[in-house]
């Protein structure tokens, strides 16, 4: 896989701005601390440890605050959390770790920023803790019980950067309900053209939306479902010679598809359409069949806030010209390259990551709500499987998700929903103001793709990706 510098904005940080605070500082070079924290000796000055950690606003991750009081109490290591919106917080992050700033020791990233953190040495490699890690500790630990896919993505030049604390594929959800009353059954494994076909009859037949599926532009919004479906297709973003590939014929036909079952089948209004509204739709009755992440499965058969508890189905993400296209991401848990407490923040990251804190939120708040797609162990448990019907669906859509080779042909990236490259976040948004208006019947999806073919041909240029 081929990485670059950060050589365009990252969400509201300019690139003028970014390139001016990596120059100002590198991180810090691993020296006697870092010793330390790979051995898992106490610190040098024997003091009590104030961990900081900079944290996304999601449930999971609130549940991760209110037990690390736990945490506090066991080891006297004091935890404190910087909790952000997604954009602020890798905005924030962002500036942080390029200046060698230090002022997290731990830092939320997602799967798509991992590698490209590592080429920048913005995080430090974990390889060489755990293989300093005493051996029980480390085979309680047991790193091979996290799925391949999930530490594939975590993985940079060998070396594994960051602990999952919780991850997703992406799956079809359908009210058994409202398909029964239009006399269709769902197959085990259905194509997408059979998926548009059941939406079609099942909106007829209830008066509801067949399909909700994001609009809302954004390249973690509508592109996230999309770009599935156009790996699904047979099509990709570029080819081996990082030639765009936007406006071939598999990517327009897979667009057009999706542009197609919403005005048929979907959501009025779609551009208005994140996860969070799907969601709401599909949890409150009002929509037959949606395509997204599985950790919504925890929220769709949640009594405390569903109305669908029981009446839903779960299948694996649907195939066409590609099998297996179910996305993958990760929240995950890294230290800081300038971090001065790495021995305690490798701890705490294991501690977090860990089959005992999996069970402890299970115990605590409920199996339902147990960080999911990390472990094979989480999906094995009698407890969780009982809470968590989708469970066998959400395990093989983890295994099969083939984050190394995303589409039908040979591409030079990595990723599902997204392309590996830091110019993506704005090419992705940019893409996909482009589809909106598509979507909206403003612009063609020929059109759309021609302009999006546009922009992904500089990229390939600017960012020195195409010789």
């Amino acid at each position: 896989m081929i990485l670059k510098k950060w050589t365009t904005s990252l969400g509201l940080l300019s690139l003028s701005a970014l390139v001016a605070l990596t120059a100002c500082g590198t991180p810090a070079t691993p020296g006697k601390e870092s010793k330390d924290a790979a051995t898992g000796e106490a610190a040098a000055d024997g003091g009590k440890k104030t961990l900081t950690i900079a944290t996304v606003n999601n449930p999971d991750m609130a549940i991760m605050q209110k037990l690390a009081k736990d945490y506090e109490k066991e080891t006297g290591t004091t935890v404190k959390f910087s909790v952000l919106p997604e954009n602020d917080l890798r905005k924030q992050v962002t500036v942080d770790v390029s200046m060698g700033g230090g002022k997290y020791d731990i830092v939320t990233i997602g799967n798509y920023d991992a590698a490209i953190w590592a080429k920048n040495k913005w995080i430090e490699p974990l390889t060489s803790y755990f293989d300093s890690m005493p051996a029980d500790a480390k085979a309680k630990y047991d790193l091979e019980d996290i799925f391949p896919a999930v530490r594939d993505g975590l993985t940079y030049d060998k070396q594994l950067y960051a602990l999952p604390f919780y991850g997703e594929s992406s799956m079809l959800y359908y009210n058994k309900d409202m398909l029964a009353k239009a006399g269709v059954t769902m197959p085990e494994h259905p194509t997408w053209e059979q998926v548009a076909e059941i939406a079609k009859k099942v909106k007829a037949a209830n008066n509801v939306p067949g399909i909700v599926l994001r609009g809302l532009p954004g390249w973690g919004e509508v592109l996230a479902p999309l770009n599935s479906i156009i790996h699904a297709f047979g099509g990709s973003w570029y080819d081996m010679n990082w030639n765009a590939k936007l406006n071939s014929p598999e990517t327009v036909k897979a667009v057009k598809f999706y542009a197609d079952l919403l005005k048929e089948a979907g959501q009025p209004g779609a551009t208005t359409t994140g996860f969070t509204e799907a969601l709401t739709l599909m949890s409150t009755g009002k929509a037959a069949m949606w395509y997204d992440a599985t950790v919504a499965a925890g929220f769709l058969n949640n009594p405390k806030n569903s109305q669908v508890v029981g009446k839903i189905g779960y299948v694996k993400a649907p195939s066409a010209a590609k099998d297996n296209t179910g996305w993958l991401w990760s929240w995950n848990l890294a230290i800081e390259a300038a971090s001065k407490n790495k021995a305690e923040a490798f701890k705490f990251m294991t501690w977090a990551t860990s089959k005992e804190y999996i069970a402890k939120v299970g115990e605590s708040e409920g199996w339902v709500v147990a960080p999911p797609g990390t472990r094979k162990s989480t999906y094995e448990n009698p407890k969780y499987k009982e809470a968590a019907p989708f469970a066998d669906i959400v395990m093989q859509s983890m295994i099969s998700a083939d984050y190394k080779k995303p589409a039908k042909d040979p591409v030079p990236y990595q990723g599902i929903q997204f392309v590996s490259i830091p110019e993506f976040q704005q090419l992705g948004t940019e893409v996909s103001q482009d589809i909106a208006s598509a979507l909206t019947g403003s612009i063609s999806v020929e059109d759309a793709m021609k302009k999006a073919q546009e922009k992904a041909e500089k990229v390939a240029v600017s960012g020195g990706y195409k010789k």
